[in-house]
Protein backbone atom coordinates (compact mmCIF):
# COMPACT_ATOMS: atom_id res chain seq x y z
CA UNK A 1 0.00 0.00 0.00
CA UNK A 2 1.76 3.19 -0.76
CA UNK A 3 2.01 5.93 1.32
CA UNK A 4 -0.71 7.86 0.01
CA UNK A 5 -3.05 4.75 0.31
CA UNK A 6 -2.05 4.76 3.98
CA UNK A 7 -2.98 8.37 5.02
CA UNK A 8 -6.71 8.40 3.24
CA UNK A 9 -7.28 5.03 5.04
CA UNK A 10 -5.93 6.60 8.55
CA UNK A 11 -7.82 9.80 7.61
CA UNK A 12 -11.08 7.56 7.35
CA UNK A 13 -10.20 5.45 10.13
CA UNK A 14 -9.93 8.65 12.27
CA UNK A 15 -12.70 10.98 11.14
CA UNK A 16 -15.65 11.21 9.73
CA UNK A 17 -15.34 11.62 6.04
CA UNK A 18 -17.34 12.91 3.26
CA UNK A 19 -17.97 10.44 0.38
CA UNK A 20 -16.57 11.59 -3.24
CA UNK A 21 -20.33 12.29 -4.30
CA UNK A 22 -21.08 14.52 -1.31
CA UNK A 23 -17.54 15.96 -2.06
CA UNK A 24 -18.79 16.70 -5.30
CA UNK A 25 -21.72 18.68 -3.79
CA UNK A 26 -19.13 20.96 -1.60
CA UNK A 27 -20.66 24.75 -1.56
CA UNK A 28 -19.27 27.60 0.37
CA UNK A 29 -17.05 28.24 2.06
CA UNK A 30 -14.92 26.36 0.44
CA UNK A 31 -12.06 25.03 2.87
CA UNK A 32 -8.60 25.60 2.78
CA UNK A 33 -6.42 23.10 4.77
CA UNK A 34 -3.21 24.88 6.56
CA UNK A 35 -0.33 23.15 5.70
CA UNK A 36 -2.21 20.31 3.64
CA UNK A 37 -3.91 17.93 6.58
CA UNK A 38 -0.62 18.48 9.17
CA UNK A 39 -2.51 16.60 12.09
CA UNK A 40 -2.82 13.48 9.64
CA UNK A 41 0.54 13.72 7.67
CA UNK A 42 3.69 15.84 7.62
CA UNK A 43 3.02 19.31 6.16
CA UNK A 44 3.89 20.61 3.26
CA UNK A 45 4.26 16.85 1.50
CA UNK A 46 3.35 15.44 -1.76
CA UNK A 47 1.57 12.79 0.34
CA UNK A 48 -0.35 15.34 2.16
CA UNK A 49 -1.78 17.47 -0.86
CA UNK A 50 -2.60 14.48 -2.76
CA UNK A 51 -4.82 13.04 0.38
CA UNK A 52 -6.13 16.73 0.37
CA UNK A 53 -7.15 16.71 -3.37
CA UNK A 54 -8.27 13.40 -3.29
CA UNK A 55 -10.91 14.27 -0.26
CA UNK A 56 -11.23 17.20 -2.77
CA UNK A 57 -10.12 19.66 -0.02
CA UNK A 58 -7.93 22.75 -1.11
CA UNK A 59 -5.06 23.47 0.66
CA UNK A 60 -2.23 26.21 1.69
CA UNK A 61 1.69 25.60 0.85
CA UNK A 62 4.63 27.77 1.72
CA UNK A 63 7.34 28.90 -0.78
CA UNK A 64 11.07 28.84 -0.33
CA UNK A 65 14.24 29.31 -2.08
CA UNK A 66 17.26 26.99 -2.20
CA UNK A 67 20.72 27.98 -2.94
CA UNK A 68 20.96 27.49 -6.36
CA UNK A 69 17.51 29.16 -6.84
CA UNK A 70 14.75 26.50 -6.88
CA UNK A 71 11.77 26.82 -4.72
CA UNK A 72 10.71 24.45 -2.76
CA UNK A 73 7.79 24.04 -0.79
CA UNK A 74 8.64 24.62 2.87
CA UNK A 75 7.00 26.69 5.87
CA UNK A 76 10.40 26.93 7.64
CA UNK A 77 13.43 29.26 6.60
CA UNK A 78 15.62 26.09 7.69
CA UNK A 79 14.53 22.32 7.53
CA UNK A 80 15.35 21.90 11.16
CA UNK A 81 11.91 20.52 12.11
CA UNK A 82 10.41 19.36 9.65
CA UNK A 83 13.32 17.12 7.90
CA UNK A 84 16.49 14.84 9.68
CA UNK A 85 18.82 17.36 8.39
CA UNK A 86 19.82 21.53 9.41
CA UNK A 87 20.53 24.55 7.96
CA UNK A 88 19.08 27.85 6.50
CA UNK A 89 16.96 26.72 3.06
CA UNK A 90 18.81 29.63 1.33
CA UNK A 91 22.10 27.91 2.29
CA UNK A 92 21.34 24.51 0.90
CA UNK A 93 21.60 22.87 -2.87
CA UNK A 94 18.26 21.06 -3.90
CA UNK A 95 20.33 17.85 -4.45
CA UNK A 96 21.02 18.45 -0.65
CA UNK A 97 17.25 19.20 0.34
CA UNK A 98 16.35 15.73 -1.93
CA UNK A 99 18.45 13.67 -0.20
CA UNK A 100 16.44 14.86 3.55
CA UNK A 101 13.67 12.76 5.05
CA UNK A 102 10.73 15.06 5.12
CA UNK A 103 8.86 12.56 6.67
CA UNK A 104 9.71 10.47 9.50
CA UNK A 105 9.83 13.54 12.14
CA UNK A 106 6.03 13.01 11.85
CA UNK A 107 5.50 9.34 11.72
CA UNK A 108 8.01 6.53 10.74
CA UNK A 109 5.08 5.45 7.84
CA UNK A 110 6.00 8.46 6.41
CA UNK A 111 10.00 7.79 6.21
CA UNK A 112 11.77 8.67 2.30
CA UNK A 113 9.13 11.90 1.94
CA UNK A 114 10.82 14.26 0.06
CA UNK A 115 10.57 18.37 0.42
CA UNK A 116 8.43 19.00 -2.77
CA UNK A 117 9.78 21.93 -5.57
CA UNK A 118 6.66 24.00 -6.24
CA UNK A 119 6.83 22.45 -9.56
CA UNK A 120 5.48 19.21 -8.23
CA UNK A 121 2.73 20.33 -6.07
CA UNK A 122 1.49 22.21 -9.23
CA UNK A 123 1.85 19.55 -11.32
CA UNK A 124 0.12 17.13 -9.04
CA UNK A 125 -2.37 19.60 -8.85
CA UNK A 126 -2.96 19.56 -12.36
CA UNK A 127 -4.21 16.10 -11.92
CA UNK A 128 -6.88 17.31 -9.89
CA UNK A 129 -8.26 21.04 -11.46
CA UNK A 130 -11.44 19.64 -12.77
CA UNK A 131 -12.49 19.82 -8.83
CA UNK A 132 -13.73 23.10 -7.03
CA UNK A 133 -10.78 23.89 -5.05
CA UNK A 134 -8.68 26.91 -3.63
CA UNK A 135 -5.08 26.51 -3.24
CA UNK A 136 -3.38 29.30 -1.37
CA UNK A 137 0.05 30.25 -1.76
CA UNK A 138 2.16 31.61 0.97
CA UNK A 139 5.19 33.33 -0.53
CA UNK A 140 7.73 33.35 2.23
CA UNK A 141 10.75 33.97 -0.27
CA UNK A 142 10.94 37.33 -1.72
CA UNK A 143 11.44 37.84 -5.41
CA UNK A 144 9.59 34.63 -6.67
CA UNK A 145 6.58 35.97 -7.88
CA UNK A 146 6.90 35.84 -12.25
CA UNK A 147 8.50 32.43 -11.14
CA UNK A 148 5.65 30.85 -9.71
CA UNK A 149 3.39 32.56 -11.98
CA UNK A 150 4.80 30.84 -14.87
CA UNK A 151 5.16 27.32 -13.22
CA UNK A 152 1.38 27.89 -12.55
CA UNK A 153 0.32 29.01 -16.33
CA UNK A 154 2.60 25.96 -17.47
CA UNK A 155 0.48 23.59 -15.57
CA UNK A 156 -2.77 25.39 -16.27
CA UNK A 157 -3.54 26.40 -12.60
CA UNK A 158 -3.46 29.64 -12.33
CA UNK A 159 -7.04 30.46 -12.18
CA UNK A 160 -7.29 28.04 -8.47
CA UNK A 161 -4.68 29.96 -6.81
CA UNK A 162 -4.77 32.46 -4.19
CA UNK A 163 -1.86 34.30 -3.22
CA UNK A 164 -1.62 35.32 0.72
CA UNK A 165 1.50 34.71 2.60
CA UNK A 166 3.87 38.59 1.97
CA UNK A 167 1.11 39.27 -0.90
CA UNK A 168 -1.40 40.25 1.56
CA UNK A 169 0.73 43.08 3.76
CA UNK A 170 2.88 43.97 0.44
CA UNK A 171 1.26 46.49 -2.01
CA UNK A 172 4.56 45.74 -4.18
CA UNK A 173 4.56 42.01 -4.27
CA UNK A 174 1.08 41.99 -5.18
CA UNK A 175 1.77 44.56 -7.97
CA UNK A 176 4.40 42.13 -9.03
CA UNK A 177 2.12 39.37 -9.24
CA UNK A 178 -0.27 41.18 -11.34
CA UNK A 179 2.32 42.32 -13.82
CA UNK A 180 3.27 38.77 -14.16
CA UNK A 181 -0.36 38.26 -15.04
CA UNK A 182 -3.38 40.33 -14.64
CA UNK A 183 -5.14 37.26 -13.72
CA UNK A 184 -3.19 36.82 -10.63
CA UNK A 185 -5.61 36.31 -7.74
CA UNK A 186 -4.08 38.43 -4.80
CA UNK A 187 -5.74 39.40 -1.23
CA UNK A 188 -5.08 42.29 0.82
CA UNK A 189 -5.09 41.49 4.67
CA UNK A 190 -7.81 43.57 6.85
CA UNK A 191 -6.64 42.64 10.76
CA UNK A 192 -9.45 44.68 12.13
CA UNK A 193 -12.40 46.21 11.25
CA UNK A 194 -10.33 49.75 10.50
CA UNK A 195 -8.68 48.20 8.00
CA UNK A 196 -11.21 46.66 6.32
CA UNK A 197 -12.13 49.86 4.08
CA UNK A 198 -8.17 49.80 2.86
CA UNK A 199 -8.50 46.31 1.71
CA UNK A 200 -11.59 46.51 0.15
CA UNK A 201 -10.19 49.65 -2.02
CA UNK A 202 -7.03 47.68 -3.10
CA UNK A 203 -6.97 47.37 -7.07
CA UNK A 204 -4.67 44.84 -6.76
CA UNK A 205 -6.25 42.66 -4.57
CA UNK A 206 -9.68 40.67 -5.82
CA UNK A 207 -9.74 39.12 -2.29
CA UNK A 208 -10.05 40.65 0.89
CA UNK A 209 -8.21 38.69 3.55
CA UNK A 210 -9.83 38.84 6.90
CA UNK A 211 -8.28 38.24 10.06
CA UNK A 212 -11.55 38.90 12.19
CA UNK A 213 -14.79 37.59 12.35
CA UNK A 214 -16.69 40.56 9.87
CA UNK A 215 -19.64 42.08 10.30
CA UNK A 216 -22.53 41.21 7.46
CA UNK A 217 -22.44 44.63 6.55
CA UNK A 218 -18.88 44.04 5.35
CA UNK A 219 -19.48 40.78 3.67
CA UNK A 220 -21.99 42.82 1.60
CA UNK A 221 -19.55 45.39 0.56
CA UNK A 222 -17.14 42.65 -0.46
CA UNK A 223 -19.50 41.25 -2.81
CA UNK A 224 -20.88 44.54 -4.27
CA UNK A 225 -17.60 45.87 -4.99
CA UNK A 226 -17.29 42.15 -7.09
CA UNK A 227 -14.56 40.99 -4.58
CA UNK A 228 -14.31 37.71 -2.34
CA UNK A 229 -13.31 37.03 0.96
CA UNK A 230 -11.11 35.30 2.97
CA UNK A 231 -10.29 34.42 6.51
CA UNK A 232 -7.45 33.16 8.72
CA UNK A 233 -6.05 33.28 12.27
CA UNK A 234 -7.08 32.63 15.81
CA UNK A 235 -10.61 32.74 15.07
CA UNK A 236 -10.99 29.77 12.56
CA UNK A 237 -7.34 28.37 12.82
CA UNK A 238 -8.11 25.89 15.57
CA UNK A 239 -11.33 23.32 16.20
CA UNK A 240 -13.65 26.78 16.63
CA UNK A 241 -16.88 25.21 15.22
CA UNK A 242 -19.33 28.53 16.40
CA UNK A 243 -16.85 31.17 13.89
CA UNK A 244 -16.96 28.62 11.67
CA UNK A 245 -20.79 28.62 11.40
CA UNK A 246 -21.01 32.26 11.76
CA UNK A 247 -18.42 32.79 8.42
CA UNK A 248 -21.09 30.45 6.44
CA UNK A 249 -23.61 32.40 7.71
CA UNK A 250 -22.42 35.52 6.52
CA UNK A 251 -21.11 33.53 3.24
CA UNK A 252 -17.49 33.73 3.28
CA UNK A 253 -15.75 32.48 0.20
CA UNK A 254 -13.39 30.43 2.05
CA UNK A 255 -12.09 28.98 4.98
CA UNK A 256 -8.14 28.53 6.28
CA UNK A 257 -7.88 26.08 9.08
CA UNK A 258 -5.60 23.28 11.02
CA UNK A 259 -9.07 21.14 11.32
CA UNK A 260 -10.22 21.16 7.73
CA UNK A 261 -12.24 17.41 8.29
CA UNK A 262 -13.99 18.85 11.51
CA UNK A 263 -15.08 21.60 9.31
CA UNK A 264 -16.22 19.96 6.44
CA UNK A 265 -18.54 17.67 8.40
CA UNK A 266 -19.87 21.29 10.02
CA UNK A 267 -20.52 22.00 6.80
CA UNK A 268 -22.04 18.87 5.68
CA UNK A 269 -24.60 19.50 8.80
CA UNK A 270 -25.73 22.64 7.87
CA UNK A 271 -27.17 21.34 4.28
Amino acid sequence: MTITRSLLLMIFLTATVWSHSDAAEQSRPLIVAHRGLLRHAPENTLANFRACLELRLGFEFDIERTKDDHLVCIHDSTVDRTTNGTGKVSELTLSQIRELDAGSWFDPKFADEKVPTVEEVLKLFAEYRQYEVLIAVDLKAGGVEREVIQLAQKHNVLNRLLFIGRTISDPTVREQLKQASKDAECAAVANNADEFPKALADTNASWVYFRYLPLKEQMEAVYSAGKRSFIAGANVAGNTPDNWRYCADVAMDAILTDYSLDLRQMLKGMQ
